[in-house]
C-alpha cells in the first residue's frame, strides 16, 4: 500500500511537472511565433514593439499588450493597440490559424500627411471583436514601398486573407486636419457590424449612426458644418475588383466587376453655422459596378498638387481627365435619394427625389423658393448623361480669358442626348401671372461630328404676355393676358440621298393661331456638319439645294384681332378695317402678279383670309428647277419678289 500512494505521489508530481513543462512550452512557442512576427515587421526598416505576452493552454488564449506599430523610411503612419486577445487558438495549417473570438481594445492609428494634400487622419476604435475568425500566422505581400496606393494595396491583401463570421466595433472616431488654410473635423460611428467576412467580400455591413463636424475654412469667412447618418446598410461587398485595379499584374482587366449589391441609409441631416440645413429622408443604390483596367487609382493617388498654387488650364484639363478617367470605370444600376428639404435664410426649398437609372439623370418634386415668388417643378431629366463625358466637355472649356468656341459648345450633345422639363409653375419678372410649363422636351441623336442629324423639340407652356414689352402692347390691348404655345419641331438628315427635312413644325398658340411650317432640303453633304470653319461652311452650302416649302397657317383669333389693333390706330370700325387691310393686300398683290403670275393665287388666298375669319390658309411652294439655297437667301435679301419667280406657287384657304 505503502508504495503505490508513494508511486502516485511521484506520477502526480511528474504530471504536473509535465504539465506545468508543457504550458510553458506552448507559452514559449506563441510567444515565438508572435516575435516572429514583429521581427518581420522590423525587418522591413519599420519599428514594431510589444509588452507582455501571455498564453493560457485550458482555454487556449493568447493575449498581447502596448502593441506599437511605425511603417518604415519616414514616419507616416502609427498604429498602436492597448490589448489584443484571442481566445481558442488553433492551428489549420502551416501558414494559418484560428480562433474562437478575438477582442481587440485600444486601437489608434495615426497617419500623417497623406498624399499630396498633406492631409493628417486618426483613427480610434476603443474595441473590436471578430468571431470565428482564421487568417495567417505572418504578415504576407509586406508593401514595396510606403506610397498610399501600395499601402491601400497591402491593406486589401490582408483583409482578403482573413475569414469571420462576425465583426463588432462599437465606436470609430475619425478625425482629420488639412492644415488651416483648408480645415479639418471628425466623423464618428457608432455600431458598425460586418456579418460572414471572407475572400476580401462581406455579405453585410451596417452602421445605426454616423455624426460628422467639419470646419470649412473659406476667403474671408470660416464655416462649420455638422451633421449625422443613421441607419447606413451595405448588402455583399466585394473588394477584389479594387485589389486588381492597384496590382499591376491584373489591373488590365476590361470587365465589369459587382463591388456592391446594395448601399442605403435612412434619415439624414447637414447643418450649417451660415444658415444653411438639408434633410434627406435617406438614398439608395444598387449594383455598383468597377473596371479594374479603368479605376486608374495608381494616378489617382499620385496626382500632384500645389495648395498654394492655381492650376493652369494645362493642369486642371489633366486633371479633369484623370477623373473622368476614373469615373469611366464606375457603372451604377440605379440610384435615388429620397425627400430632401433645403433651409436657407430665404426659405425652405423640397424636392422629392432624385434619381438615376440606365443612363437617366432625374429630378422630381421640386418646391423652392425664388424672389419673385415660389418656383415648382415636377420634374427635371438629362437622357444618357455621362459623368466622365460631361467632366471632359466640361475641361475644355477651362481657358481663362477666352471665350469657348463653336465646336466646344457644340460638344455638349456628344454628353447627352435628350433633356426633358414637365410641370413647372414659375413667377413672371413682370406679369402677374405665372409661366407655366406642361413639357419642353429636346432629343436628339445621330450624331455627326459634333452636330445631331437628327432632332425633335416639343413645348407645350402658358407665358403671361409682358407689360414691359412694347412688342405685346397690342395683345394686351386686346385683352390678350396670356399666350398658350404648342411647339412640335422635328429635323432629320438622311445620309444615303443628302435630304434633310424640317417636318412638320408646328405652333399652336392657342385662342390666337396654329401654323404648320415644312422645309425640305436636297444634296445636303456630310462635311456640312463637321466642318466648323466658316468659309468651308459656306463651300458646303453652296451644295444644298432648296426642295418643296408648305405653309399651314389656322385662324383662331389672330386675323381679329389685328383687324381690332389697325381700327384702333386708323379710328375707324372694325368692319372698315377689315375691307381696307384686303384692299391694301389685293392691290399689293397687283404689283406683284405683274411680275410672277402664280404670286397672284397667294395673294387672293392671303386676302380671302383676312377676309373671313377662322379660315385655314394653305401655301405650297415648289422650286421650278435646281435652285441653290445661298442663290435665293442673295434673291430674297435683293429682290423678294424675283425670288418667288423661282417657285411655282399653289394656295387655298378653307373653313
Amino acid at each position: 500500500m505503502k508504495r503505490i500512494l508513494i508511486g502516485l505521489i511521484v506520477a502526480a508530481v511528474l504530471a504536473a511537472g509535465g504539465w506545468f513543462g508543457f504550458n510553458l512550452y506552448v507559452q514559449h512557442r506563441a510567444t515565438s511565433e508572435v516575435e516572429a512576427v514583429f521581427a518581420q515587421l522590423r525587418a522591413g526598416g519599420g519599428k514594431a514593439s510589444h509588452g507582455k505576452i501571455g498564453f493560457e493552454v485550458a482555454t487556449r488564449t493568447l493575449t498581447i499588450e502596448d502593441i506599437a506599430v511605425e511603417p518604415r523610411d519616414q514616419p507616416q503612419g502609427h498604429v498602436k493597440i492597448g490589448a489584443f486577445k484571442s481566445t481558442g487558438v488553433r492551428q489549420i495549417g502551416d501558414m494559418r490559424f484560428a480562433a474562437d473570438g478575438i477582442d481587440i481594445s485600444g486601437v489608434e492609428i495615426a497617419l500623417d500627411e497623406v498624399g499630396p494634400g498633406k492631409l493628417k487622419v486618426a483613427y480610434k476604435i476603443p474595441q473590436v471583436t471578430l468571431r470565428d475568425y482564421a487568417g495567417p500566422f505572418r504578415v504576407q505581400n509586406a508593401p514595396a514601398s510606403s506610397s498610399l496606393s501600395e499601402m491601400y494595396r497591402f491593406g486589401l491583401d490582408q483583409f482578403a486573407s482573413v475569414t469571420a463570421t462576425s465583426v463588432m466595433m462599437p465606436s470609430i472616431n475619425i478625425s482629420f486636419d488639412a492644415g488651416s488654410n483648408i480645415g479639418g473635423g471628425e466623423v464618428v460611428y457608432s455600431g458598425l457590424a460586418l456579418q460572414n467576412l471572407g475572400r476580401g467580400k462581406v455579405d453585410a455591413m451596417k452602421t445605426d449612426r454616423a455624426t460628422f463636424a467639419i470646419n470649412v475654412t473659406q476667403p474671408g469667412k470660416t464655416d462649420k458644418l455638422t451633421g449625422e447618418i443613421s441607419g447606413i446598410i451595405v448588402n455583399d461587398f466585394d473588394s477584389t475588383p479594387f485589389l486588381a485595379a492597384l496590382d499591376p499584374q491584373t489591373s488590365r482587366d476590361d470587365s465589369y466587376r459587382r463591388v456592391y449589391r446594395q448601399i442605403s441609409s435612412g434619415p439624414y441631416v447637414l447643418k450649417s453655422t451660415l444658415g444653411l440645413r438639408m434633410d434627406v429622408d435617406g438614398f439608395a443604390m444598387e449594383d455598383i459596378d468597377v473596371q479594374p483596367s479603368k479605376l486608374h487609382l495608381f494616378e489617382m493617388f499620385n496626382m500632384p498638387q500645389d495648395k498654394w498654387a492655381a492650376p493652369t488650364s494645362a493642369q486642371t484639363r489633366e486633371r479633369m481627365e484623370k477623373v473622368a478617367g476614373f469615373y469611366d470605370g464606375i457603372r451604377i444600376g440605379k440610384a435615388e435619394i429620397g425627400k430632401t428639404s433645403i433651409g436657407t435664410p430665404q426659405g425652405t426649398g423640397k424636392i422629392n427625389a432624385i434619381r438615376y437609372r440606365q443612363g437617366e439623370f432625374a429630378i422630381e418634386g421640386v418646391d423652392a423658393p425664388s424672389p419673385q415668388g415660389q418656383f415648382k417643378m415636377e420634374r427635371f431629366a438629362l437622357k444618357s448623361f455621362s459623368m466622365p463625358n460631361f467632366m471632359r466637355w466640361a475641361s475644355g472649356l477651362s481657358n481663362p480669358g477666352q471665350p469657348p468656341s463653336p465646336d466646344q459648345m457644340l460638344g455638349l450633345f456628344r454628353v447627352l442626348e435628350g433633356a426633358e422639363i414637365k410641370g413647372v409653375v414659375a413667377p413672371h419678372n413682370t406679369a402677374r401671372q405665372p409661366i407655366t410649363v406642361d413639357t419642353i422636351s429636346l432629343n436628339w441623336g445621330q450624331l455627326v461630328g459634333s452636330i445631331p442629324s437628327k432632332a425633335n423639340l416639343v413645348v407645350k407652356m402658358v407665358t403671361p404676355t409682358d407689360p414691359a414689352n412694347p412688342a405685346l402692347q397690342p395683345l394686351i390691348v386686346a385683352g390678350v393676358d396670356k399666350l398658350a404655345i404648342d411647339l412640335d419641331l422635328g429635323a432629320a438628315w438622311t445620309e444615303s440621298s443628302g435630304a434633310f427635312a424640317l417636318a412638320p413644325a408646328t405652333l399652336d398658340l392657342g385662342n390666337l393661331a396654329r401654323a404648320q411650317l415644312s422645309v425640305a432640303l436636297a444634296k445636303v453633304p456630310r462635311d456640312l456638319f463637321t466642318t466648323m470653319d466658316p468659309s468651308e461652311a459656306m463651300g458646303q452650302l453652296a451644295q444644298v439645294e432648296t426642295g418643296a416649302i408648305e405653309l399651314s397657317l389656322r385662324d383662331r383669333g389672330v386675323v381679329d384681332l389685328v383687324v381690332a389693333q389697325f381700327a384702333r390706330m386708323q379710328n375707324v370700325s372694325r368692319d372698315a378695317a377689315r375691307s381696307a387691310i384686303v384692299a391694301m393686300i389685293r392691290a399689293q398683290g397687283e404689283k406683284v402678279a405683274a411680275s410672277n403670275l402664280d404670286a397672284k393665287v397667294a395673294v387672293d388666298a392671303l386676302a380671302g383670309f383676312v377676309e373671313t375669319s377662322g379660315q385655314t390658309l394653305s401655301i405650297r411652294l415648289t422650286p421650278l428647277g435646281n435652285l441653290p439655297v445661298l442663290q435665293l437667301m442673295d434673291v430674297l435679301d435683293q429682290e423678294p419678289i424675283i425670288a418667288l419667280a423661282q417657285f411655282r406657287i399653289e394656295a387655298s384657304t378653307g373653313l
